[in-house]
């Protein structure tokens, strides 16, 4: 059972993200693409950014279509299953593709953050990552960056080890350390497949990145009272695994802004 203040902490996240979609809905702009029934209205945007690339954008938007038709279909077929659940409306999904960081003027990581309504208890929320090379116009993953990256080797377990800590002390700050257990952070393995969503940090040192930071959604690592995690991988941490692409594109320090961010 939670304890008093994570309770606090949950109801204050449902009222927060309710509020947040409803401003948001008011101000946002014309979405990329939208599907609108009666079981489900869903909505993906791109960022400005985005869309000044055009093969990056097109990437995107297909994947965003996509995953419009899939949950549009999932919806109509939960409808005709049990139209009850759908008595206060349809279902309210929203897609935002946002670019965080460009290295060396080639990488590109794009955050992919899920806002999901299916009327239950509470919204949900997921995000995921992309990395895009913008000289061979495609995504790629880590593995240029490193001299190996076998599951359970060196370089993904020394990445997991240093993934965990920083949660720990992020858990600490957030005064939830009574979920910086072994628990939690079970589902991390030293494998890129489960090791979470990853994205090329920002740096001080121009076209460079400082590190890897790792994005969690509600759940991955906490209760859902404690919402979303950051894990940020300092690059002197990764140095002696680093190819020479890597040690080309690692430098410099995580800017203070980006490091105050959830």
């Amino acid at each position: 059972m939670f304890s008093a203040p994570t309770f606090v902490r949950a109801l204050a996240m449902v009222v927060a993200c309710v509020a947040f979609q409803g401003a948001t809905h008011a101000a946002d702009p014309k979405p990329d693409a939208i599907v609108k029934t009666t079981s489900i209205e869903a909505r993906v945007y791109l960022d400005d950014r985005i869309k000044a690339d055009a093969p990056l954008a097109a990437d995107c938007l297909a994947e965003g279509k996509r995953w419009l038709d899939k949950n549009a279909a999932e919806a109509a077929a939960a409808r005709k299953a049990d139209p009850q659940f759908f008595k206060d409306g349809g279902w309210d999904f929203e897609r935002k593709y946002e670019i965080r960081s460009v290295v060396a003027d080639r990488y590109v990581s794009v955050l992919r953050d899920d806002y999901m309504n299916t009327r239950g208890a509470h919204p949900n929320s997921d995000v995921n990552t992309i990395l895009w090379d913008k000289a061979d116009n495609k995504r790629i993953s880590i593995r240029p960056f490193f001299t190996e990256t076998a599951d359970n080797g060196a370089t993904m377990t020394a990445m997991v080890k240093a993934i965990i800590t920083s949660l720990k002390a992020e858990k600490k700050k957030r005064d939830a350390g009574e979920t910086a257990t072994d628990e939690w952070f079970k589902e991390l393995k030293p494998s890129l497949l489960k090791i979470g969503a990853v994205t090329l940090t920002p740096s001080t040192a121009a076209g460079k990145s400082s590190g890897l930071t790792f994005h969690y959604p509600p759940y991955a690592v906490g209760p859902y009272a404690e919402g979303e995690y950051v894990a940020f991988v300092p690059w002197e941490t990764l140095k002696p695994y680093l190819t020479a692409e890597g040690t080309r594109i690692f430098g410099g320090a995580r800017p203070k802004g980006d490091a105050q961010e959830p």
